[in-house]
Parts: structure tokens; C-alpha cells; sequence
């Protein structure tokens, strides 16, 4: 109180003004002054061990990329390898534990750091959500720029796939320079001509090149791996990756297997060679199968093909099953261990989607739009959380058991805690029977629904920039409704300083502007008194009037609610990436303490590390086994934990509210789905400006804006979108940053 009154003395002796300072109201400041500098306390200690843990994640892979690049040389090969194996070589792994150290470990250790990296940056970046994000140093290289048959790619992007090739170059010529060099360790072809010989070391070669492409192939299409955000990448963005790989993986092992069929046909052993399985060596039917599985999966990934047959293209991306399977058996488990990382980690991933996939989704309503689209209202748990552009893969399996299709999520975590919702336009048959089954004029009841997901990025960074321009074309408003409504809750509750947002969207048909009113979030009225600039200018590119007749308005079907139904909610709690890390460390340890006990008490009294007495294939049947058991093992128990505790906080939610599970997702829901319908359907377009008969004109527009950072999303047809990358990488103007936003409907 002393303390207290010398200040209030003070402040009358220098005005006039009287100035009453309650004790309570002075301990509340002291308390948040306080809590202020813990907040900062905790924020630098988790920014320290944070840039540690990237520290050592860099080195490993450091260390891992020269392991790669040393492989092929002399120095590796006779000196380097021959020192590791001394040291690891045991009787309960034998060779396959040189193997398993120095190209697996690191990998899933990364993973593991990653991990953690990711559970921190959690807390600490929404510390910091408000902050205004620094410059990437990097900026200037992400420009973007187009590249036929790679499409828009940045200078970054090109970089690194510049240094692959390298690597793949590099890796063939000097494994071509030791194998000519050393050609008395090939016993078979001692006796054939040179360049016989050769032909067959080329295509040795081109197998071991090829198989470095696998070793990558399945990183840019594990969903829940931390190895992507880590790179601050998304499985859905890292896709055009997969697609490089797996074409340059399937030509290289199309040429490998085509080098050594001329070769035996050259010297007259196709009849042998071609059919032969060896015990303890190389099974060269396995490698034809393994081939033959691959080749028909990657005819079908060709655009042509895939867009006019997607589902061909769907059902036969499954036979990767098998093309992996006879490709162990053709080259042991031991050689396999080389590409093991990727796909363990996808294995982790596959199994825990499958886990999520098995719980029918709650679906509350469904909005029927007039252009053929409609928005699915799903009841989610409150303490799922997931950023803008995120994506959700949705199965009904009244449509079909093993389609699953991925959607852009169009609602915000933060500003509708218990609602997600996905837009979806009939364009395909799947699509279209969904929507037949909506816009019936007797819709149904109930539609049972799995989902998969959500995925997105880690964070996002649109608050770095002074003002947004978004540019769509035909369907891919939705990841932009998403940001809208993110950008509109920190501007309300957080009271962040937001940029402003110019809106351009291009439709076909004026039918098409009611997406439109999709962009106003459920609780709109709650947040009627934000000051976010938002600007739409809409385009109808075939109509040249507006129509003369009213247009067809909303129409909104209610479900009934299952039993059996859940809200969507993460698939492992709270604590998601911690429990992933779990889940990857642990199930390794099971493997390797497994696989050890097998090689030493069963195979090695029978082998002696030899490799020249137990079957190959028997051996890779257990391990692959114990690698399935042991990621099963672990993550059923981490999913079952989690829905346990998830349950019993569901529970306990509903006992202190007083609420039956039905009443309550009712109560929350219905409430808010009659204020949307309560406002004007037509808000939008009574505000901002509708452009019949044109298109807009980009370049006009964009080097119009002088704001000194302005991010330019598009999201649209290929076209449209390699046109704002041209504007954007021009050098007319240095204050347009480009990103491509990809989405799916």
C-alpha cells in the first residue's frame, strides 16, 4: 500500500487529473507484467534448444548425403566400409547391421529430432502468432519460374534437383570407373567378351543409380512424417517431388532390366537366367516381377491416362505392395535396409491413416450449392487444430470402399472451434454420384463417412506481407476461404495487425458466384466488428449479363446422427508429434531388438554370417514381418491411448455441460447454421464488383499494387497459374512474392 500511494502522489503533483489506482488492479498489471516476462523467459529457452536440435539435424544429414556421395569411391568401397563393417559386423546382425547404422538410423534419428523440433515450435510460435515474420534471406531464390515437364518450380527447387541429378551422375560414373576397374570380383562374366561384360556392369550400374531415386521416393508422400515440415514442405506440395523421382526411378530400372536381358541374350543364357530364383543370391525373377508390377503402375501415372481414367490410375498405385515386396526378394533385405528410411516412415504413416480411417466421421449438415457444389459440415473435437490450405482425404463408402479423395479444408480451427468444413464440385463420377445422393429431392438421412487427416503446414506466414492478392480460377476459392477466415479471427480476438486482401475470382457461369458466399465463417455476426480489408473482384468469363431470372439460392440438408459416428479429432491427442516420435523410436527399438534375436538364435547357427547357406528370401519374409509387427504393435497402442483419454475427456465434457452427445453437437451447430442462413445471400456481390463477359487482367492488377510486400496466391488451372508465376518473376516489380497454393476438390 505504501508503494502504492507514493505512485499516486506523484502523479498528482505533475497534473491536475485525478488518477485512482486500485491495489487490484495494480497487483493484475504487476501479474501480467509478470507473466509477460516468463512467457519471454520460456520463448528464448525453447528458441535455444530449438535452433540446437536444427543444428544437429543439419549435421546428421550432412553426414548422411556424404555417405551417399562417397559410396561409389575406391576410398569407400576398400577402405572406409571394410573399417565400419569390422567395428558392427556381430552375430546378431551381421553385415545387415553396417547397413542399418550408417543408411537407416540417421534417418529415423532425424525424424525422431524433428519430432520434438515440431512439438516445440507448437507453443512457441503461437507465443508469436502476432508478430510480423522476418524476410526470408531466401526470398529472392524462391522465385518462381516454369519448366517444361517440371512446371513452376523456384530457384531453390531447381537447385536441389540439380544437385541430384549431380548425384545420380555422379554416383554412375564413378561406380562405371571401379566396377571396369575391378572387373575380376564378377565371377560370371569372367568369361564373356569385354564389351559383353560391360553391357552387363552398365546395367549393375544403372540398378544401383535407380535404386538411390527409391531410397527418396516415399519422403514427399508421408503425411504425418516430420522430415517434410522440417524442410517446410506438405505432403500435398511435395507431390510434383514423388512424381520426378518415380519417373526417373521406373527409367533407370526399366534400363537396368532391359541392359541385362540383351545381355543374356547375347551370350545364350536368356532361358536360364531369365527364370532363375537363387537361394542366396540375386533372384532374378523377383527383379522381373518386381518390374513388370512397376512398369504397369507407372504407364497409368501419365497425365493423359491419369485424367481421362483416374480410377485405373487410383486402383493401380496399390501395386506398389508388390513392387516392393519381389523387389526385397531380388536383392535381400540387407540391400534393402539402403531405402528403408523413407519407406518405414511411410509405413508409420499408412498405418496410423488406417487407424483414423476405421472411425466413421460425424457429419452434421450439408449445404447444396446451385453450380453443382456442396459444402460438408463435420462435428470435430475442440483440441484438433490445423492451419489454412490444410487437407482432409474422405471416403464414402456407399460410393466406392477404396476411393479416397483429398479436399481442401475451408474453415478455420481457431475461429470454428467445433466445426470443419470441406467444398466439393462435381467434376468427376465419384463427385458426381456424391452430389446426386446430396441434391436428391429426397435426400437421405445419413451418410456414413472416413476421413484421413487433416494435413497441412506447419505454420503459415501471410503476416509478413502488407497486402494479399488471391487469384482463383473455376474451384480453388476453398484454401483461400480458409485464410480469409484465419486472418479474420487474429484481426477480432487477437487483435493482430492483418494485411489487406484483394480477392480475384474467375468463374464460368454467374451460378458459380454463390461459392461466394461460402467465404463468411459460421459465427459471422460474432466478428461483424473486425477491420479486415477484404476486396472481391469477381469475373464471369461466359456470360455477358447477369441473369435475368433469380438465381436458385442455398439449400441445407441436416443428418441424422450415429452411434457409431465420432467428431473428427487428431489421431494422436494432443501431443501429436511427440507421440509420432514415440511411435518411430520405440517401434525401432522393437525391430532391431527382434531381428537380433532372430539372426542369433535362429539363422545364425545355421548361416555363421556366411550368407551363403540361409535363404534370402525366408530371411527378408521374417524381417519384413517384424517390421510390420513392431510398427503395428506401437502404434495401435499410441492410437488406443490417446482415443482412450480423448474419450474420457469427451465424457467429462458433456457431464459438466449437462449435454447428451447428440444434444450437444445440435446445440452447437444448428444455432450457428441459421445465422449464416439468416444473412443475405447475396452480400458479396452487392459490395464488391462482378465483371461479366472478361477476365481480369492480371499483370494490370498486380503491377498496380505498391505496397512493399505483397504475397500472391493463386490457386486455378495450370494456365492461370503459370501466368501470375510469370508476372511475379518478370522483375517488373520486386515486391510481388508468388506461391502456388494447391488444393483438391
Amino acid at each position: 500500500m505504501k508503494y502504492t500511494s507514493s505512485i499516486l502522489c506523484k502523479f498528482h503533483s505533475h497534473s491536475n487529473i485525478e488518477l485512482e489506482l486500485k491495489p487490484e488492479k495494480f497487483s493484475k498489471s504487476l501479474m501480467e507484467e509478470n507473466s509477460a516476462a516468463v512467457v519471454t523467459s520460456s520463448n528464448g529457452k525453447i528458441k535455444a534448444i530449438r535452433t540446437s536440435i536444427l543444428g544437429l539435424v543439419t549435421t546428421i544429414f550432412i553426414g548422411y548425403i556424404f555417405m551417399w556421395i562417397m559410396m561409389p569411391t575406391s576410398t569407400y568401397r576398400l577402405h572406409l566400409y571394410p573399417k565400419i563393417r569390422a567395428h558392427t559386423d556381430s552375430t546378431f546382425f551381421g553385415k545387415q547391421g553396417t547397413t542399418i547404422l550408417v543408411y537407416t538410423f540417421p534417418v529415423l534419428f532425424i525424424s525422431v529430432l524433428g519430432s520434438i523440433y515440431l512439438h516445440l515450435g507448437l507453443n512457441y510460435e503461437s507465443n508469436d502468432s502476432c508478430k510480423m515474420k522476418r524476410k526470408s534471406m531466401f526470398s529472392s531464390l524462391k522465385r518462381p519460374m516454369i519448366i517444361k515437364g517440371l512446371g513452376i518450380v523456384s530457384w531453390i527447387e531447381l537447385f536441389i534437383f540439380a544437385m541430384f541429378i549431380t548425384l545420380l551422375v555422379w554416383t554412375f560414373s564413378a561406380d562405371l570407373h571401379f566396377f571396369f576397374g575391378h572387373m575380376a570380383i564378377f565371377k560370371e562374366i569372367e568369361d564373356d567378351k569385354r564389351w559383353e561384360a560391360k553391357l552387363s556392369i552398365v546395367g549393375l550400374t544403372l540398378g544401383i543409380v535407380g535404386n538411390i531415386c527409391l531410397t527418396f521416393l516415399f519422403f514427399p508422400v508421408t503425411r504425418t512424417s516430420s522430415v517434410l515440415p522440417l524442410l517446410g514442405l506438405t505432403s500435398e506440395a511435395s507431390i510434383k517431388y514423388h512424381i520426378w523421382l518415380g519417373h526417373i526411378t521406373m527409367l533407370l530400372f526399366t534400363a537396368h532390366g532391359s541392359c541385362y536381358i540383351v545381355y543374356w541374350a547375347l551370350t545364350n543364357r536368356l532361358s536360364s537366367k531369365i527364370l532363375e530364383w537363387k537361394k542366396t543370391h540375386v533372384s532374378n525373377v523377383a527383379g522381373e516381377i518386381s518390374l513388370l508390377f512397376g512398369l504397369v503402375l507407372w504407364v497409368t501415372t501419365f497425365p493423359r491416362i491419369r485424367r481421362r481414367m483416374f480410377e485405373l490410375f487410383f486402383y493401380t498405385h496399390y501395386l506398389y505392395i508388390f513392387f516392393i515386396i519381389f523387389f526385397v526378394f531380388h536383392l535381400s533385405i540387407n540391400y534393402f535396409c539402403y531405402m528403408l528410411p523413407g519407406f518405414y516412415l511411410f509405413m508409420v504413416d499408412r498405418f496410423l491413416r488406417f487407424l483414423q480411417s476405421k472411425q466413421c466421421a460425424q457429419l452434421v449438415s450439408a449445404r447444396i450449392l446451385p453450380c453443382e457444389t456442396v459444402e460438408l459440415n463435420f462435428s470435430k473435437d475442440q483440441g484438433l487444430s490445423y492451419t489454412p490450405t490444410s487437407i482432409m482425404f474422405i471416403n464414402v463408402p456407399s460410393i466406392s470402399k477404396l476411393q479416397w479423395h483429398p479436399y481442401t479444408i475451408s474453415s478455420s480451427s481457431n475461429l470454428e472451434p467445433e466445426i470443419l468444413s470441406v467444398i466439393i464440385k462435381s467434376e468427376g463420377n465419384w463427385t458426381q454420384k456424391l452430389y446426386k445422393k446430396l441434391a436428391s429431392p429426397f435426400p437421405i438421412e445419413h451418410l456414413t463417412i472416413s476421413v484421413e487427416g487433416p494435413y497441412g503446414p506447419a505454420s503459415t506466414h501471410f503476416l509478413r506481407h502488407d497486402k494479399l492478392v488471391m487469384v482463383t480460377g473455376g474451384s480453388g476459392i476453398a484454401p483461400f476461404i480458409s485464410i480469409i477466415r484465419e486472418l479474420l479471427f487474429m484481426n477480432s480476438t487477437m487483435k493482430c495487425r492483418t494485411p489487406s486482401i484483394l480477392l480475384i475470382s474467375a468463374f464460368k457461369y454467374s451460378s458459380e458466384l454463390t461459392m461466394l458466399d461460402l467465404i463468411p465463417p459460421f459465427s459471422y455476426a460474432s466478428y461483424g466488428n473486425s477491420d479486415l480489408e477484404l476486396q472481391v473482384e469477381a469475373y464471369v468469363t461466359r456470360e455477358i449479363e447477369p441473369p435475368t431470372e433469380s438465381s436458385k439460392t442455398l439449400r441445407t440438408i441436416w443428418f441424422k446422427t450415429n452411434t457409431s459416428d465420432a467428431p473428427i479429432s487428431t489421431t494422436l491427442g494432443k501431443y501429436s508429434w511427440l507421440w509420432l516420435g514415440v511411435i518411430t523410436s520405440l517401434s525401432f527399438i522393437i525391430l532391431l531388438l527382434t531381428m537380433g534375436l532372430l539372426t542369433r538364435f535362429y539363422i545364425y547357427p545355421i548361416d555363421h554370417n556366411s550368407y551363403n547357406v540361409f535363404s534370402n528370401s525366408l530371411r527378408s519374409v521374417l524381417d519384413m514381418l517384424l517390421i510390420c509387427l513392431s510398427i503395428l504393435v506401437t502404434a495401435s497402442a499410441a492410437f488406443l491411448w490417446n482415443k482412450k483419454q480423448n474419450s474420457i475427456k469427451t465424457k467429462q465434457i458433456i457431464e459438466v455441460k449437462g449435454l447428451s452427445p447428440l444434444m450437444q453437437n445440435s446445440g452447437a451447430v444448428n444455432p450457428i447454421e441459421k445465422e449464416l442462413e439468416s444473412l443475405p445471400q447475396k452480400s458479396f456481390l452487392k459490395t464488391n464488383k462482378v465483371h461479366y463477359g472478361q477476365r481480369p487482367d492480371l499483370r494490370g492488377i498486380l503491377l498496380e499494387h505498391k505496397e512493399p510486400s505483397v504475397g500472391v496466391l493463386v490457386c486455378g488451372p495450370k494456365s492461370m497459374r503459370h501466368d501470375v508465376a510469370n508476372i511475379c518473376s518478370s522483375g517488373l516489380a520486386e515486391n510481388l512474392h508468388f506461391e502456388s497454393i494447391s488444393f483438391s476438390w
